[in-house]
């Protein structure tokens, strides 16, 4: 019993890292007043360009910073259109997942199947010889280890610092922002860049770590998932950790069934989860400026910024 429990609990925690990731990225891109769907298309770059980057440069942490750089670079590109030419952000966000995706499908064709580097679980001695806890919290790659920092760091940042302010004050109302001097296309072309970068290392986690290696579209829709969560988590990160978890759970229940031949749900249900996540956010989208307030959600999100008005 208790192996199973580890075993569960394990997986939980590794199948939540690109969700988690992503969706902080997204929830400081959100929170400044920027909806970005592109999130599945930055991560499948991101995945593609730390392949890339390892059968290249041959250095594991080379091949992150590749993934964040590429991620980040394809958010400037939804930034770019969408802070600076003022376009439908939906429709933007939409055209960036579609073009992620089909240039990562024609571009890393030549990496399917290769033998690509990945990170080595890496046990925290002694932290790693606690009973129980040891072997689920302290026994997994790096990356692991990073999100443990992340989050907290991420939710201290928003909402215990003078720039986590700003920011906020950005995404809820720019223009009163604007006149006590705070550089509204600044603050959100940096946090854009910020849900790109993380979304990169997200999509860096599953070809490096979670599943090593290129496969097309390989994401499975936790780009779209992210997005969801961030709705879930009312733009908090510390909610956004916990959603990512129950997620992760849910793959993990899912392969503790097969490992033990139970067939209690379907594993086609489990896999029709992300597609249903996708019709639920482009709902929620669609009838925005009902759900909004209800929800909590920035009062600027989704709006353009002119300053002449």
């Amino acid at each position: 019993m208790e192996s199973a429990i580890i075993f569960i609990a394990k997986v939980t925690i590794s199948s939540s890292l690109a969700v988690l990731f992503a969706a902080t990225g997204e929830i400081f891109a959100e929170r400044s007043g920027i909806l970005n769907l592109g999130v599945e298309g930055m991560m499948l770059m991101g995945a593609l360009a730390a392949v890339a980057a390892s059968d290249t440069f041959g250095s594991i942490w080379l091949s992150v910073l590749a993934a964040m750089l590429v991620g980040g670079a394809f958010a400037m590109i939804h930034g770019f259109f969408s802070i600076t030419l003022r376009v439908n952000q939906v429709v933007s966000g939409l055209a960036l997942t579609l073009f992620g995706i089909g240039l990562s499908n024609f571009l890393g064709r030549s990496f399917i199947g290769k033998v690509t580097l990945q990170f080595e679980s890496l046990a925290l001695f002694p932290l790693n010889r606690i009973p129980v806890l040891g072997p689920i919290f302290f026994s997994h790659t790096p990356l692991v280890y990073v999100a443990y920092f992340l989050t907290p760091l991420a939710f201290f940042f928003l909402y215990k610092t003078k720039y986590g302010l700003n920011l906020r004050a950005v995404g809820e109302n720019p223009a009163a922002a604007d006149t006590v001097g705070i550089n509204v296309v600044t603050v959100r072309y940096v946090c854009t860049l910020a849900g790109g970068t993380l979304a990169g290392l997200g999509g860096a986690y599953l070809s490096l770590a979670y599943t090593p290696g290129w496969k097309e579209q390989m994401t499975g829709g936790q780009g779209w998932i992210a997005i969801a969560l961030v709705i879930f988590a009312m733009w908090d990160p510390l909610r956004a950790a916990a959603g990512a978890l129950l997620f992760g759970f849910i793959n993990a229940f899912q392969f503790y069934c097969q490992a033990a031949g139970l067939t209690i749900i379907p594993g086609y249900v489990l896999r029709m989860l992300p597609y249903l996540f996708t019709i639920g956010v482009l709902v929620v989208v669609t009838r925005w400026e009902r759900v909004k307030r209800r929800i909590g959600a920035p009062e600027a999100l989704g709006i353009p910024f002119y300053r002449e008005q």
